[in-house]
């Protein structure tokens, strides 16, 4: 099967988060054809958008190698500043452009295309083969993979070993490969002082420099890294007071900010060593840390068969030996670890959520030969 085809035809699905743009169901027609047994389940929460999920399934002994991904992508931006269309799928010497094309529709065709491949060579493999795609990764991550897997363990589904085919590449598919991920901790912090007039200071308390203070002394370096995870940082997202008096002193100031921390810490260490920051740094003045629903703790797939087949199947796929990281942001890898190992392999992730995401087409195809790769040794 050509992955290039596959991945134009994803893109022009208009498929911008939570909107499922046809993308879904286009899978679920090429998986069927091929043999798998697929549904679509669409899942609903309150405060959220309904979002669309496609489980795959071919096979029904073990070992259970699933692949992961979204068909979700983020908003062009201005549509007048791509050089094509953002859903033609336009293919210009010998570079795809469109919205998706790396991230992660790319991965998607890719190993779509290598498991028809394999399937030619091989049409009973000695085990299941499973694709688990969401429509909701680059949303709020509520409506997809993590109710997905529930409604998979429900079924009494046990996978093996996970491919996630996200943009984990550097400068080319499979240079690295992503075996965790740092934590991720969000929260909202708001001092309150009391308001008053800019020329009688003495009568009001501003609560902006308390809360430069505070933000000071939880910014603080927190740890120096490990051997796989660099040091925890926190970044201040953003600031906010809404005055718009300039001689009102006011009453309160707000600050979001976020923590990306390695796995010296768990969510709930790392909260009590910022609420203890904080208490230290308050001086009296009343605040209050709301945590955000969503957070994240730091993980990584431990050395092993899987991660040494992963490697060996990327070396003899494209003559490379991959490096093993865990940099970058998050994605549902957090969620699937828990069900079973996970690995992030996919394509150079160089234009992800840029004006003019593309993808080579001989990245494309390199992202595509690993994977056929991967099945061949998975299932030997």
């Amino acid at each position: 099967m050509d992955a290039a085809s596959v991945l134009q035809d994803l893109i022009r699905c208009r498929s911008v988060t939570p909107d499922e743009g046809g993308a879904l169901k286009y899978l679920e027609t090429k998986l069927t054809q091929l043999g798998f047994k697929s549904q679509t389940v669409t899942f609903s929460d309150d405060g959220t958008p309904d979002v669309s999920n496609l489980y795959a399934r071919f096979g029904s002994g073990a070992p259970f190698l699933i692949f992961a991904g979204h068909t979700d992508v983020v908003p062009t931006g201005p549509e007048e500043r791509w050089r094509f269309p953002p859903f033609s799928g336009e293919i210009s010497d010998g570079v795809l452009y469109g919205r998706g094309a790396v991230d992660m529709k790319g991965g998607v065709a890719a190993f779509l295309a290598a498991t028809a491949d394999y399937l030619k060579e091989n049409p009973q493999p000695r085990g299941s083969i499973g694709f688990l795609i969401t429509g909701d990764e680059e949303g709020p991550a509520i409506n997809g993979t993590v109710k997905l897997l529930k409604w998979a363990k429900d079924k009494s589904e046990h996978f093996d070993h996970c491919v996630l085919g996200e943009p984990s590449g550097e400068k080319a598919a499979g240079d690295r490969i992503k075996i965790g991920a740092r934590g991720s901790f969000s929260a909202t912090l708001t001092v309150t002082g009391k308001q008053g007039h800019v020329g009688y200071p003495e009568k009001a308390n501003n609560p902006v420099p308390h809360l430069m203070r505070m933000l000071q002394a939880i910014s603080t370096p927190l740890d120096q890294g490990n051997q796989w995870f660099p040091a925890s940082n926190l970044e201040i997202t953003d600031l906010f007071v809404g005055n718009e008096a300039s001689n009102v002193i006011p009453r309160a100031a707000q600050a979001k900010f976020n923590v990306r921390f390695c796995d010296d810490w768990t969510l709930q260490s790392l909260e009590q060593e910022l609420r203890t920051r904080l208490e230290k740094s308050a001086e009296g003045i009343a605040y209050e840390l709301q945590i955000v629903k969503g957070n994240s703790e730091a993980f990584r797939t431990d050395a092993g068969d899987f991660l040494e087949l992963v490697s060996k199947a990327v070396t003899t796929a494209t003559g490379d030996v991959p490096k093993f990281h865990t940099a970058g942001g998050t994605s549902d890898a957090r969620f699937i670890k828990k069900d079973c190992p996970v690995v992030e392999i996919g394509p150079a992730g160089t234009t992800l959520h840029q004006i003019d995401e593309n993808i080579t087409l001989a990245d494309l195809e390199r992202t595509k030969k690993i994977y056929l790769e991967i099945l061949r040794a998975y299932f030997a």
